[in-house]
């Protein structure tokens, strides 16, 4: 009972995300890591078992675009990710997951003086 009251606490204690992410800055990394590398099986696979709406251009390629907002705490840490729903939930999730250990102790520059939020997104392509 008492983690629930807490983990309700903390929730209510987080700050909402942005409605306008353009207005954002983007996420600042000392290093990028490689995305695709980290992702395309993943999501290939995903859109092959029919659990992602995503249709192959006229070419036959395939190209999946996931947006999120990261927010960031003064330390350098990512408190909070909001990915952009593509109608994709495990890939959202996943791609959440993956930034959050992009930006686990790879904080670009000065971290923000209080908890603050920018965006980034990753993009996944494959096909002919």
């Amino acid at each position: 009972m008492i983690f629930l009251f807490l983990a309700l606490q903390a929730a209510a204690l987080t700050p909402a995300p942005p409605t306008d992410w353009s207005a954002l800055p983007p996420l600042r990394l000392s290093t990028t890591p490689d995305y695709a590398a980290l992702m395309t099986g993943f999501v290939h696979d995903e859109v092959a078992a029919k659990r992602c709406a995503v249709a192959p251009a006229a070419d036959g390629k395939v190209s999946i675009k996931i947006d999120m907002v990261v927010l960031v705490s003064p330390g350098g840490d990512a408190l909070r990710i909001v990915p952009r729903a593509i109608n994709c939930p495990t890939v959202e999730q996943f791609a959440a997951g993956v930034v959050q250990k992009a930006v686990r102790g790879n904080w670009a520059g000065a971290a923000p003086a209080s908890d603050s939020w920018y965006r980034t997104g990753i993009v996944i392509s494959w096909g002919q």
